[in-house]
């Protein structure tokens, strides 16, 4: 099963997130409000790209305050 390719709710593909990923890395992008650096975000990318897409295509993601 490729995790990838659920339908979801909202029209968030995961090209609009690798390329949101790319254009913060191109900026040399810092921690944001969840305070994990670009270093460690890296180190588990896949992870977290996927993580980002399935909250946001669901409509279920919400930045820590």
């Amino acid at each position: 099963m490729n995790l990838w390719s659920e339908t979801k709710s909202v029209p968030v593909s995961r090209e609009m997130i690798w390329a949101a990923y790319k254009k913060v890395k191109a900026n040399k992008g810092s921690a944001g409000v969840d305070e994990i650096s670009m270093e460690e975000f890296d180190a588990e990318r896949s992870k977290h790209l996927y993580k980002l897409w399935n909250r946001m295509a669901s409509g279920s993601y919400f930045p820590p305050q």
